[in-house]
């Protein structure tokens, strides 16, 4: 994987696993207990989910850039409903407080996604792949200076 998928990914996860320790602490103090295991949990989940799918995004991206547009839709879309489903399926749990839970993945999903967006803004990542056969000549545009 090169440097600046491995700095994206690690400029997404930090700020959310921050959020999540924060969520955590609160929920804990709200909901004892049950409240921070919940947190945890939400948070361990969206990590894995959200790093996951970029890991596979950027692979894709490397590999086929034409399908990069329409997998990134699927993925997140497919994401968002697996993180739906995750919180349907452990609505009555007794293992962990569901509100908290609930409102710790809402809150470091939109922090990974926050995250992520401002580290692609602030990557340097090159549109076009420089060509290096060219040597050192000048390009002609056809346009005299």
């Amino acid at each position: 994987m090169p440097s600046n998928d491995v700095r994206i990914i690690l400029q997404a996860a930090v700020p959310t696993a921050a959020v999540g320790a924060v969520a955590a602490v609160v929920s804990g103090v709200v909901a004892g207990g049950k409240g921070a295991v919940g947190a945890v949990v939400a948070t361990l989940v969206v990590l894995l989910f959200m790093g996951i799918g970029l890991y596979v995004l950027q692979r894709v991206a490397a590999s086929l850039p034409h399908l990069f547009q329409g997998m990134g839709l699927m993925l997140y879309t497919a994401q968002i409903l697996l993180l739906f489903i995750f919180m349907a399926t452990f609505k009555n749990t007794t293992l962990f407080n569901p509100r908290a839970f609930a409102a710790t993945l809402l809150v470091t999903t939109l922090a990974w996604i926050g995250a992520q967006a401002r580290a692609h803004m602030k990557a340097k990542i090159l549109y076009v792949e420089p060509d290096s056969s060219k040597g050192d000549e000048p390009e002609r545009t056809g346009h005299s200076s």
